[in-house]
Parts: structure tokens; C-alpha cells; sequence
């Protein structure tokens, strides 16, 4: 049985999710700099391997991340859809659920790409 509060446990959870998202990418940047940095500096081959490491689990973490997020997203859609049926349609959550739903819509195409 969907409930309005289930419905917004869902939706913060695809917001926390996205939020991840962003920040792994920045993290990816980030280390990519550092590494690319390290090797124009002539910086020690093991201290390169290792952020070459960090590098490498900071990459890992985006399609785990990605898929978290489809399954969230698939989630709130099952819930929103309960609640439609059930005819609790109009709400602040209601829309804010909605307006989630569209907005990682977008964000699941661009990685997806």
C-alpha cells in the first residue's frame, strides 16, 4: 500500500542519488587533474599508480551510482502510480514527485548517452 510519506522517502532518495551522481563526477574530475598534474611533474611512479588507483574506483562509482538511480526512479514511478490509482492525485508531494520524476528523466537520458 503506497502512502503519500513513502512517496517522499522515494522522491528524497532520488534526489540524494543524483546529488551522489554530481559529485562523483566532480570527484572524477578532480583526480584526473591531479594524476594528469602528477605525470607532467615527474612525481614518483608508485605515487602515480596510486592515484591512477583512486582515479580508477571514483570511475567505478558512477555506474553503480547510475543504476541506483534507474532503480529509484523506477521506485517512485511504481508508488506515484499506486497513489494515482488509489485517487490521491493532487498534493504537494504529488507534484514535487512529478516534477522529480521529469527532472531525472533528463539526468538518466544525459547518462545514458
Amino acid at each position: 500500500m503506497a502512502t503519500i510519506r513513502n512517496l517522499k522517502i522515494k522522491t528524497s532518495t532520488c534526489k540524494r542519488i543524483v546529488k551522489e551522481l554530481d559529485s562523483y563526477k566532480k570527484e572524477v574530475e578532480r583526480e584526473a587533474a591531479k594524476t594528469a598534474s602528477m605525470k607532467d611533474a615527474g612525481a614518483d611512479p608508485y605515487d602515480i599508480k596510486q592515484q591512477e588507483n583512486v582515479l580508477a574506483e571514483s570511475r567505478m562509482m558512477i555506474p553503480d551510482c547510475h543504476k541506483r538511480l534507474e532503480a529509484s526512479l523506477a521506485d517512485l514511478k511504481g508508488i506515484l502510480a499506486e497513489l494515482e490509482e488509489s485517487n490521491q492525485k493532487d498534493g504537494p508531494e504529488i507534484d514535487e514527485a512529478k516534477s522529480t520524476i521529469a527532472d531525472l528523466e533528463k539526468v538518466v537520458e544525459t547518462t545514458d548517452d
